[in-house]
């Protein structure tokens, strides 16, 4: 099971955004976060943790767990 695309896409609705919006906020494309979100692909580390920052959760928590 693919722990990071669900984790990203519920955090993602729970903060009330658009995938649109949070690819703005990373200075990246609507298109890799639906990938991230379908388990297409996975960002790189350093985004990772910028995504990490902007949901307030540890890269164990939305890699690892069912958030």
């Amino acid at each position: 099971m693919n722990f990071f695309a669900e984790n990203l896409k519920n955090l993602r609705k729970e903060a009330g955004l658009l995938q649109r919006e949070l690819a703005e906020k990373l200075n990246l494309t609507k298109n890799a976060v639906s990938g991230w979100e379908v388990g297409r692909n996975q960002p790189d580390f350093d985004t990772l943790l910028r995504i990490c920052d902007i949901f307030d959760v540890t890269a164990d928590e939305i890699l690892r767990t069912k958030l």
